[in-house]
């Protein structure tokens, strides 16, 4: 389990170790060009594989993507029928790229509500790529960083557990294998973190992008991380307590 950010200083790379995404405006996109919402998230997904190759030539070592929250379940059925068609393809058709790229694949969030088949897909790819050592691309669908807390507390009190612990409830929540992100970006103007990893965000720089997230790009990636060097990531210390290689004039 990796240190967090309240107990104990992390080191600031130069490179965020690990990067999260909120992919937002895959609908607005298609609707500025009189598409169909569809055409949005297949559109989206093409994002998805520059941003996951970008990262993984920088240097990035964790990218986790909001891909379907808990409260997604309330948009119309059709788009959440194909949103799901879309997840199954991807789950049957990206392992060999993954695997060719070094990547293993993560999925976080509840599969009670998933379709037949796709959380047998996601045990398969998961294992298929488990042995991989380069980045780790983690997908949160049907996520919820209340549902987070709330099953890691659950698996706490199912094993007798009689003194809650930040370590303790840290190391039973979904992203327990991975660091706190150090940098999470947010597409599409909205200007909210909307129930994404609320535990693991307490010291995460934010950016916050007016892109739609079919538009965002290797370009745009560099601009968020660029807004991050820029920044002291002090965890509750004064700048004079920096090394001088972590001080922002």
């Amino acid at each position: 389990m990796f240190g967090s950010s309240t107990q104990t200083v992390p080191e600031a790379k130069r490179v965020p170790r690990h990067v999260a995404i909120i992919m937002d405006g895959n609908g607005r996109w298609a609707k500025k060009r009189f598409l169909p919402r569809v055409a949005g998230h297949k559109r989206g997904f093409e994002a998805v594989r520059e941003t996951v190759k970008a990262c993984s030539e920088l240097g990035v070592e964790f990218l986790t993507l909001f891909a379907f929250s808990t409260e997604n379940w309330r948009r119309p059925a059709d788009e959440v029928s194909f949103l799901m068609e879309m997840f199954l393809r991807a789950l049957e058709n990206e392992v060999v790229r993954l695997g060719r790229n070094n990547i293993r694949l993560k999925v976080i969030g509840s599969r009670e509500r998933f379709p037949a088949g796709i959380a047998e897909r996601i045990a398969a790819a998961e294992a298929s790529t488990a042995a991989n050592t380069g980045l780790t691309l983690t997908i949160a669908a049907d996520y919820g960083g209340r549902w987070d807390v709330m099953q890691a507390a659950n698996q706490l009190l199912a094993e007798g557990c009689t003194e809650l612990t930040e370590d303790a409830l840290s190391s039973r929540l979904s992203m327990a294998y991975a660091p706190e992100p150090d940098l999470f970006i947010r597409t599409g103007g909205e200007v909210r973190i909307s129930n994404f990893l609320l535990w693991q965000l307490a010291y995460t720089e934010l950016h916050f992008t007016d892109l739609l997230w079919p538009d965002f790009g290797p370009a745009a990636l560099d601009q968020a991380i660029s807004s991050y060097q820029s920044r002291e990531r002090r965890f509750g210390r004064t700048s004079e307590q920096l090394p001088d290689s972590e001080r922002r004039s």
